[in-house]
This record gives structure tokens, sequence and C-alpha cells, in this order.
């Protein structure tokens, strides 16, 4: 990804067209964890795309992209929300391309939007898109050792709500 981030900084379309395919799940994901309403998601992501066109050549370590780019998201995610004053409760990952989710996943994404916003996000960042932890403090603008409690704070209430509902399965 670093060589396409250097041609795309060269003002080289295709190769900035493609590193936009290639992390488009991955905003979508994350705009999705903040954003209730897929007109926000698309409109904080278009937003992105432009200001990552705008400014790529402001971008000093290539190997940084996606963490620069998702911090410009996760601002216009936050922008939209200050706009439309409301929370954000996470409906669904992205449809898997072939149209079969499998029950898991559905599993999973239930008990995810019964978390508070702000440990589904840290959740989300570290295990779905592979984020560290020192790198999830750089985008919630938090310090590592908060992100790292939050983590063991996320999980906790992740294994609870499972409990909860296989005592409600169980029944």
């Amino acid at each position: 990804m670093k060589h396409l981030v250097m041609k795309a900084q060269q003002k080289d379309g295709e190769a900035f067209v493609k590193l936009m395919e290639m992390n488009k799940q991955s905003m979508y994901k994350v705009a999705k964890s903040y954003l209730r309403y897929e007109e926000d998601v698309a409109d904080a992501m278009q937003e992105t795309i432009l200001i990552c066109y705008e400014k790529l050549g402001d971008l000093k370590e290539p190997k940084y992209f996606k963490t620069w780019m998702i911090r410009i998201l996760i601002n216009k995610c936050k922008d939209i929300l200050k706009k439309n004053q409301e929370l954000c409760l996470m409906e669904e990952f992205p449809e898997v391309e072939d149209q079969h989710v499998p029950e898991k996943n559905l599993e999973f994404e239930e008990l995810l939007q019964a978390l508070d916003e702000k440990y589904r996000t840290i959740l989300i960042l570290y295990y779905v898109e592979g984020f560290n932890t020192r790198e999830i403090g750089e985008l919630l603008e938090m310090s590592e050792h908060t992100v790292k409690t939050s983590l063991v704070r996320a999980r906790q209430n992740f294994a609870r709500e499972y409990q909860k509902e296989m005592a409600y399965v169980g029944r």
C-alpha cells in the first residue's frame, strides 16, 4: 500500500482510486460504528475521500495513510453527529458480496449493538480493522493506557452481553 500512496501523492488518479477501493470496507465499518443512517455514512465517506484527495500531498509518511484517513473519517463522523445532534447505534455491517452473511456474524453484530458506542468503536478498530492500541489512541485522541482500559471494559461488556444472550437462548 505504501507504494500506491506514493503514486497517489504524485497525482496518479488510478492509484488514488485503487487506494480508496482498498479501504472502502474499513471506512464503512468505522463510519457505521458512529453513524446510524446510511446517508450519513455515505456523506462521511465522500467527504473523507475528498479531503484525502486534496490533502494527500501533506501526508509525510505514506505507511501511515490508513491511520491518517481513518482519523479524518472519525472527525467527519463527529461533525455529522454534532450537526444531527443524535446518538448512533450500529445497525449492521456491510453485506458480504455473495449476499450470504453467516449467522455468527449476525450474532456478533447484535451483541455489538448492545454496547456503548465508545466500546463498539474500540472493538471494531482493534479486532475488525487490526489497529493496535497505540494507533487507536492516536485515532481517537486518547492515551494508549485509556485505550487498553477501554478495551478491557469493552471485552467485559461484550462477554456480559454474550452470557445474557446464551442464558436467553438456553431457556
